[in-house]
């Protein structure tokens, strides 16, 4: 295991944190050298082990738990998934997500000592379902955050596509926060300003890019629930398969559905959780997709009785 040594990026984290009236826990990045040669990131709060896991969605990276992770208090490890943040990208282009949950269980083999409260939001609440589903000795409890395999990609997703078919780079930071917040992404500006900031990088010729490998896949990778889940030469492998309804009615842990009622799953969505998955609860929270940015203190609310109850 490797520590990372840089600490600019944790240079929003004692405003954020005046802001909420919460002390600043300590924070360091930690890397992860994988099997085939790849490097998987993540941000640790706490000096003791975690007792919560979170995996954010496609095109987002750890930092968007920062706001979140403040307000839980708890030793918390936060994943940037194979592709997004400081984790290499995938050569094969597959980001779908039993293939993520790989890297996942092997982090939470070799980061945490007890079952987790795992925490996914959109491409990392299906993945998170597919690690509970594999290994049901690493996950105490299931929180899923607006999403489940079968949303309407006619929708929300759609308007993700759109956003990032657009211009991959751009003439300034700036820039690219204004085409974010024309879609409706982010909370304030100063909100997406730092989101943009954690989410992009400024090439040897000025120019700023995205610096997840999605924002280049992901009208492949975000179509409709039942195209092949097996991706063909050059193409990415879709996020939404018809799996995850499997790897979620074969998990053992309790299983919560946030469901974001601005976000991408409907209450239908929802209604059609309880029908596959009888023993799951279903809370709506007036948020949009992004519940963590949105919404952090109600989910840091959840998340954190969730962490506290009886194992």
């Amino acid at each position: 295991m490797v520590v990372a040594t840089e600490t600019s990026e944790f240079s929003y984290l004692p405003h954020q944190a005046q802001a909420l009236n919460v002390p600043v826990p300590p924070v360091e990045r930690v890397v992860l050298r994988l099997a085939d040669g790849r490097e998987l990131s993540a941000l640790r709060f706490g000096d003791a082990p975690p007792v919560v896991t979170l995996l954010h969605g496609a095109g987002l990276n750890a930092h968007t738990w920062d706001t979140t992770a403040l307000l839980l208090q708890q030793p918390a490890l936060l994943i940037d998934l194979a592709g997004h943040g400081d984790s290499s990208w995938r050569a094969d282009l597959d980001y779908s997500p039993r293939v993520l949950a790989g890297d996942v269980i092997f982090a939470l083999e070799n980061w945490t000592v007890e079952p987790q409260v795992l925490v996914g939001q959109s491409l990392g609440g299906l993945t998170a379902a597919a690690v509970a589903s594999a290994r049901p000795d690493l996950v105490r409890e299931l929180i899923t955050v607006d999403i489940t395999p079968g949303i309407d990609t006619s929708a929300g997703p759609a308007a993700l596509r759109e956003f990032y078919a657009g211009p991959t780079d751009f003439a300034s930071r700036d820039e690219l926060v204004d085409r974010a917040m024309s879609f409706g992404l982010g909370g304030s500006r100063a909100d997406t300003e730092r989101g943009v900031f954690f989410n992009s990088r400024i090439r040897a010729d000025g120019r700023v890019e995205w610096k997840h490998h999605f924002a280049h896949l992901a009208a492949q990778a975000m179509a409709p629930a039942g195209a092949s889940s097996t991706a063909p030469d050059g193409a990415a492998a879709p996020i939404l398969d018809a799996t995850g309804w499997d790897d979620l009615t074969n998990a053992a842990a309790p299983i919560t559905l946030v469901r974001a009622t601005s976000g991408f799953v409907s209450e239908a969505d929802g209604d059609e959780m309880l029908r596959r998955v009888p023993a799951a609860h279903v809370i709506a929270v007036d948020a949009s997709h992004n519940v963590q940015e949105t919404a952090p203190l109600e989910l840091a609310d959840l998340i954190r009785a969730v962490a506290h109850s009886p194992a």
